[in-house]
């Protein structure tokens, strides 16, 4: 067997060091490593060989033309103790398989219907805020998420669970780091309180999946929400999904369908805060736009600057933050060969603050997406929901959602970070505030109670559109 030839790396650190720097600070380990080595990085998280891919053309070819190529990578294989084998974590033609049946949840004409569901909750937290009081604006992000997603997607009223179930959330995805070190596959099976905690808060979560579940298999009917339709799907061949198959999906798109968008959420009203000339134009053209009503799925085309506040919420602080594969033979990139059974990353976070396609990159400025702008740029320089077969289902919904709560919210408050609390950063799954974010509610001047809109087309409405 030929000597693999390796791309460059930070070979003054031992493999262990170089596991010890990336899981003190993976974000800056990553970035550094791509700043020094190029576009191609080797390095070492114990006996595992990786290979960094920093190029929108090798990160293309990863995801998109050569991805039959390709596995998920070792992490989310892991993550299959809370996820199960749902569409994050699911492979080859059972993944193309489960697609297909979860798909048309997020066609157009449901994404419209959702836009109403939407609103209305993002409407009852405006009711529900105080002027100048205090928040931990990632949790009350959180809980407004769960919300929109309980409805739209599972039909269900979970809101009065939020706290704990997003109690039990962060329990699960905390010890999950845990699970992604080099021992983690021995610590998974020592008696240690953690490991107890992990379980428990994989039962609670569990039980509202599984009690959802319970309460839409004995109505037998179409509620037109994701979760009947999983119950009642064919394939092809006139098979359905087991109840375990069912509880992997709807875990897999419960933490999607809130968990990013809440995050992404959190990360705006950041920005903003810190940024008064871009909240100014978001105030003007929500009022412009909306007047005194809720906004609704026809507005999205008009509400152009706060897409554009989105945008740059999730370059700066994506949601997603970095993307694993496993090469499944050998696989020639640039100068180089990826050896078969090698990991491969490609990272949002890295990407998305390269100065070579975005000048002074740490700089919050929304008008980097224009249509000018955003077409100059090579298209996977920005791919905050990944790219081609496995590109996250939910992408609409998650734009939708993002762009119709901010506009919502923003119609009458705006929020100012508590001084002495920058936003601190922790990279799990997703990339969460670390300890929360803190901010203060501040009403806007003039401004009066919205009428909530009538949701003219929620889920129990959607199934003549399969």
């Amino acid at each position: 067997m030929a000597k693999v030839r390796y791309p460059p790396g930070p070979r003054s650190l031992s493999p262990l060091g170089q596991m010890q720097g990336f899981q003190r600070d993976p974000l800056a380990f990553l970035e550094n490593a791509a700043h020094e080595y190029g576009d191609i990085v080797h390095f070492r998280l114990g006996p595992d060989h990786l290979y960094l891919f920093n190029h929108p053309d090798y990160i293309r070819d990863l995801l998109v033309t050569d991805s039959r190529n390709f596995h998920k990578g070792k992490a989310l294989k892991r993550a299959n103790a809370l996820l199960g084998n749902g569409l994050l974590t699911n492979e080859g033609e059972s993944h193309l398989r489960q697609r297909r049946l979860v798909q048309p949840a997020f066609h157009r004409q449901r994404l419209a219907g959702y836009a109403g569901v939407m609103a209305d909750c993002a409407a009852r937290t405006s009711d529900r805020w105080q002027d100048g009081a205090q928040v931990d604006i990632h949790h009350e992000m959180m809980r407004l998420t769960l919300a929109v997603v309980g409805t739209t997607l599972f039909d269900a009223d979970v809101e009065g669970e939020a706290d704990e179930i997003g109690g039990a959330l962060t329990q699960a995805l905390d010890l999950f780091g845990r699970r992604l070190s080099l021992f983690g596959p021995l610590l998974d099976r020592l008696p240690l309180p953690s490991n107890r905690r992990f379980r428990e808060a994989q039962a609670r979560l569990n039980a509202t999946i599984y009690r959802i579940i319970d309460e839409h298999r004995a109505g037998s009917r179409d509620r037109g929400d994701l979760l009947s339709m999983l119950l009642l799907a064919q394939d092809t061949d006139g098979s359905g999904m087991t109840d375990r198959q069912v509880r992997d999906e709807a875990m897999t798109l419960f933490l999607a369908g809130h968990e990013t968008t809440a995050n992404a959420l959190t990360y705006m009203w950041y920005l903003l805060g810190r940024h008064p000339e871009a909240e100014a134009r978001l105030h003007q053209e929500v009022d412009r736009t909306l007047g005194d009503r809720l906004p609704t799925f026809d507005d999205l085309p008009r509400l152009q600057h706060t897409r554009r506040i989105m945008c740059e919420a999730m370059r700066l602080y994506p949601p997603a933050w970095v993307v694993g594969r496993m090469a499944l033979a050998d696989y020639p990139v640039g100068d180089y060969v990826v050896p078969a059974g090698s990991g491969i990353l490609a990272s949002q976070w890295v990407m998305h603050h390269d100065p070579r396609y975005y000048p002074d990159p740490y700089r919050f400025d929304p008008e980097r997406w224009t249509p000018e702008t955003e077409a100059a740029r090579p298209k996977f320089s920005y791919f905050p929901f990944g790219g081609g077969p496995r590109m996250c289902i939910g992408e609409q919904f998650a734009w939708t959602e993002g762009i119709l709560m901010l506009a919502t919210l923003a119609r009458r408050w705006q929020l100012r970070p508590v001084a002495g609390r920058p936003v601190e950063l922790r990279p799990l799954i997703t990339l969460r505030p670390r300890d929360g974010l803190p901010m203060t509610l501040q009403r806007r001047p003039d401004t009066v109670t919205m009428p909530r809109a009538e949701v003219k087309q929620g889920p129990k409405e959607l199934s003549q559109h399969q």
